[in-house]
């Protein structure tokens, strides 16, 4: 439909009475977006009052139990549509769910809750997605139980976003400490969390909470703010109040804190063998203040942690570390959502059919994308036909659920208008903002003779070569391609070759090749290891006599592996998406200063004990 959806035609008498939880029926749907906002920043939901409560628990006791057990669930779907997606996402729906549609999921299972992705063809463009959350919306009220859905999904900006172009693309969450401005945080949250509001997803699962004090660390790295925890707090409580000033929930994760691992919780079980102390000092921090902030909700980790549960669950099915330490200990009563239940780091111990339930036993409210819905809704609901789990211990977890829902004004009007999504998603104003933010996160390491800012008199003729990793929403990039323009467009002469992460012997020739008579030469790096070709490439390069400036487009560590290859500038961008490859652009022209200061140390690549540049550095013009 590509109309607003007539609220009349819509809400049936039960839905009705249900949208009265909300405000007192009535709002004006052109009010919902103010109302969302200012009902937000009231974590766990203080201004839910005793009758709200009163009413959201006789809509709870009017529920079936099979209606119970679905709203506890946060799923994928496959397709662009509710109800008519393409015949390949039909297939994997039908191989994956049972179902052909989210409407026919909906029905059949009464999911409280959908997560977009990419890769399940949910994120095409903007209208699409405006009209994908109305379908997903409109089947949630024609239930028995007529509920609105929270639609998710994973937007952290930098190296995770399921949204790509024309919607604004921010710096991630390292290239803001790098920026170091909570107000830049602050307003990259707001703008991001406006712009999925109007497409209809209301629960982001960001910002990343996590402390990265590990280098190694394969799945959190950039996703982090740093590894300060008292600045990493600052910066999770600056993005959870942007995000939630816009109206939908922000998430923080991974709890309690995924930032010292070497294992990948996707594949493998992580063990943080950190102290309770430890704990308290280094990861604890972002928590704590992301529960001051009025954080609407909170992601657990597959990681175990033995200081925290000597009997080495995984954080998601723990008991003491969910319900001992966050409900209790740090006092918060908001939603607490699953890590995905398809993770390896969630499967190791327990099958498929005990995860979800003993998920909740540990305290979780919301199950978050299993790799069978059928198994899991299945156990959900024989365990409390068994007697393992009540029916009050459901109702509890449901009652934030729909507590959420309340605040963000879903019970009033869940849906969205294209005529929205045109105000607001992709704006001139919101892209500027973008920009000028990304240009305060580019951090220059290394500058030797001064060779930057790079004069058009001098070194005009640019060759850029490197890494060209696919980009995080699949809509932006090469970075190499992405950088010439840039360079073009501020009056060089560029030429890009992309020579990847692993360039063979024939690349690099070719890439030597094509560096004689330029006057400098710009390598993108990305995560450069000991024995990696990029080392060679860089070297190979610089032998040439050229300038050579290399760009980490991902970890800031690349400069202590690049050590010696005779390189003579370094930046980091902290993430490949085109507003930093942008930035970058500008500050190695010189039409901006390098701001950025890292927000990590970067360690010696022979000597891990000693540091080569500390938390802070960051070199100027």
């Amino acid at each position: 439909m590509h109309h607003r959806p007539s609220r009349r035609t819509l809400l049936t008498a039960t839905a009705a009475t249900v949208a009265a939880v909300a405000t007192g029926a009535g709002v004006a749907p052109g009010a919902v977006a103010a109302q969302r906002a200012s009902n937000s920043g009231h974590g766990g939901g203080h201004h839910n009052s005793a009758a709200t409560t009163a009413r959201l628990k006789r809509i709870i006791s009017g529920m079936t139990l099979e209606e119970k057990v679905g709203q506890l669930f946060v799923m994928r779907v496959y397709g662009h549509s509710a109800t008519e997606p393409d015949q390949a996402d039909i297939d994997a729906n039908l191989a994956e769910i049972g179902v052909r549609t989210a409407t026919e999921m909906i029905a059949k299972y009464h999911v409280g809750g959908i997560i977009y992705f990419a890769w399940a063809h949910n994120t095409r463009d903007p209208h699409q997605i405006a009209d994908l959350s109305n379908g997903i919306q409109r089947a949630g009220l024609a239930g028995p139980t007529p509920l609105p859905l929270l639609v998710s999904t994973d937007q952290e900006h930098g190296i995770v976003c399921r949204v790509g172009e024309p919607a604004t693309l921010m710096p991630g969450a390292m290239a803001l400490g790098a920026g170091g401005s909570r107000s830049d945080t602050r307003r990259a949250g707001q703008i991001a969390g406006a712009e999925l509001a109007a497409m209809g997803i209301n629960q982001n699962y960001a910002p990343d909470a996590d402390v990265n004090v590990n280098p190694a660390n394969p799945v959190i790295g950039v996703r982090s703010f740093g590894s300060d925890p008292q600045s990493v707090a600052a910066m999770v409580a600056a993005q959870v109040k942007g995000y939630q000033s816009s109206g939908i929930a922000s998430t923080a994760k991974h709890f309690p804190g995924h930032g010292d691992t070497s294992t990948d919780s996707h594949t493998g079980l992580p063990v943080i063998n950190h102290t309770r102390e430890q704990w308290a000092e280094l990861d604890a921090p972002p928590f704590r203040a992301a529960i001051a902030a009025g954080i609407d909700s909170i992601m657990t980790a597959h990681i175990v942690v033995p200081a925290l549960d000597p009997a080495e669950d995984p954080a998601t099915l723990s008991h003491p570390i969910l319900t001992g330490i966050l409900r209790e200990e740090l006092g918060y009563d908001g939603v607490v959502v699953t890590d995905a239940l398809g993770m390896e780091g969630v499967r190791t111990k327990y099958g498929d059919d005990r995860v979800p339930v003993l998920a909740l036993k540990a305290g979780v409210d919301q199950l978050l994308n299993p790799p069978s819905l059928d198994v899991a809704w299945n156990a959900v609901l024989a365990a409390v036909k068994n007697g393992e789990l009540t029916e009050a211990r459901l109702d509890e977890s449901i009652l934030r659920i729909l507590r959420l829902k309340t605040k963000l004004g879903l019970f009033d009007d869940p849906f969205v208008s294209r005529r929205e999504v045109d105000r607001t998603v992709g704006t001139r104003a919101h892209l500027a903002a973008a920009d000028r933010i990304a240009e305060r996160t580019t951090t220059l390491l290394a500058n030797e003779g001064a060779v930057l800012p790079l004069s058009r008199r001098s070194h005009k003729n640019l060759l850029v070569v490197g890494a060209d990793p696919a980009s995080p929403s699949g809509t932006t990039g090469p970075p190499t391609t992405t950088l010439a323009t840039a360079f073009g467009e501020l009056g060089y002469a560029a030429t890009a070759l992309s020579t990847g992460t692993a360039p063979a012997k024939a690349k690099i020739d070719e890439a030597v090749a094509a560096a004689r008579g330029k006057d400098a030469v710009v390598v993108a790096t990305y995560n450069v290891s000991a024995t990696s070709s990029q080392r060679t490439l860089v070297s190979a390069l610089a032998a040439t006599g050229v300038p050579v400036i290399t760009v980490a487009i991902r970890n800031p560590y690349d400069i202590a592996r690049l050590a010696g290859t005779g390189f003579v500038a370094n930046l980091a961008t902290y993430s490949w998406t085109d507003v930093e490859l942008r930035a970058a652009a500008r500050v190695i022209a010189g039409r901006v200063e390098p701001q950025g200061t890292l927000p990590v140390p970067v360690q010696r690549a022979d000597d891990p004990a000693r540091v080569l540049y500390p938390v802070g550095y960051g070199l100027t013009y």
